[in-house]
C-alpha cells in the first residue's frame, strides 16, 4: 500500500529502495534478510527483491553474515555535492540568519587589499552603497575584511595591504599601523569583527570566520545593518550569537564537503 500523504505521480518502490539503503547504520553495518524486512516494515519478499536490485546496481554485497552497502552509496550523495557550489550550499544557512535578523547577510573571500563578495542574500534597507555578488571593498574597513586580514600573519597583512584597491572607494577610517595591528589582535583573540561606519556612514556590521576542515579561514560571513536602525548592543546581544551559529554550520558543511572521497567510476 502507498504511504500515508503520497500523491499519485509518488514511486513507493524507490521510496523503499531509499528506505533500505538508511537502514543500514555505523552499529550495524550488516544485516540480514530479515533484520531489513523487520527494520523497514516490508515483508520479506520485497526486502529480498530490493536487495538483489542494489546488488545487481553495485550498492550492496552479500555475504555470509548478511547484506552491507558498498562505497559506491557514496555516489548518492556525491551527486548532490558536485551538482551544488560551495555557495549555493551556503545559501540556506544564510538564508536563515537573514530572517532571523532581519538584515542582509553576506559571504565575502579576501583578493588583494579588498574583500570581494561570493554570496548574499539581502532585504530591502536604506543603504548608502549598492552590494551585489562580485562587489569589493577596502578590507581594513569592513568587518569582513577584518575577520580574513586577522587570520593572516603579520608579513602577509602588511603585504596584502599594500596593494592598492580596485574598489574604487575612500573610506572614512584610515588608521595608522599601530591602530590597525591593534584591531586586527583583538578579532583575533574574541573571533569575530565588529566594523561601525569605518566604510561610509550609515554602515554598520557585525562578521565571523568560515573554517575549511583543517581549520583555516577561507572566507568571512556577516550581517549587515544600517546605524540609524540598529543599536551596537542589539548588535552584539541579538545578531552576533545567531551569526556565529550560522558561521559554525557552514563551516560545518564545508568540513563534510571536503570529507567526500573523489570516486571515479570504472567501465
Amino acid at each position: 500500500m502507498p504511504r500515508e500523504g503520497a500523491g499519485p505521480d509518488f514511486i513507493e518502490a524507490l521510496a523503499r529502495g531509499l528506505d533500505v539503503i538508511r537502514t543500514f547504520q555505523p552499529h550495524q553495518p550488516t544485516m540480514t534478510l530479515a533484520e531489513v524486512a523487520k527494520a523497514t516494515g516490508l515483508a520479506r519478499p520485497t526486502a529480498r527483491r530490493i536487495l538483489i536490485t542494489l546488488q545487481e546496481l553495485g550498492y550492496v554485497r552479500s555475504g555470509r553474515a548478511g547484506y552491507s552497502l558498498t562505497p559506491r552509496v557514496l555516489e548518492l550523495g556525491v551527486a548532490y555535492v558536485r551538482s551544488t557550489g560551495l555557495w549555493e550550499m551556503a545559501r540556506p544557512h544564510l538564508e536563515e540568519l537573514s530572517e532571523r535578523t532581519g538584515e542582509s547577510c553576506s559571504i565575502a573571500q579576501l583578493d588583494g587589499s579588498d574583500i570581494v563578495y561570493v554570496a548574499r542574500v539581502a532585504v530591502p534597507k536604506i543603504v548608502t552603497l549598492d552590494v551585489q555578488i562580485g562587489t569589493r571593498f577596502p578590507a581594513l574597513q569592513t568587518s569582513l575584511g577584518k575577520v580574513l586580514l586577522a587570520a593572516l600573519e603579520g608579513e602577509d597583512v602588511d603585504r596584502v595591504l599594500a596593494e592598492p584597491t580596485r574598489s574604487g572607494l575612500v573610506p572614512l577610517w584610515r588608521p595608522d599601523r599601530e591602530e590597525r595591528d591593534a584591531v586586527l589582535r583583538e578579532v583575533r583573540a574574541r573571533g569575530w569583527a565588529l566594523t561601525d561606519e569605518h566604510l561610509a556612514r550609515g554602515i554598520r556590521s557585525v562578521a565571523a570566520p568560515l573554517r575549511d576542515g583543517r581549520g583555516r579561514v577561507f572566507a568571512a560571513v556577516n550581517v549587515n545593518t544600517h546605524a540609524a536602525e540598529t543599536p551596537l548592543e542589539h548588535l552584539d546581544r541579538h545578531h552576533l550569537p545567531l551569526l556565529l551559529h550560522a558561521a559554525g554550520e557552514i563551516s560545518a558543511d564545508v568540513a563534510r564537503l571536503e570529507s567526500v572521497p573523489q570516486m571515479t567510476r570504472t567501465p
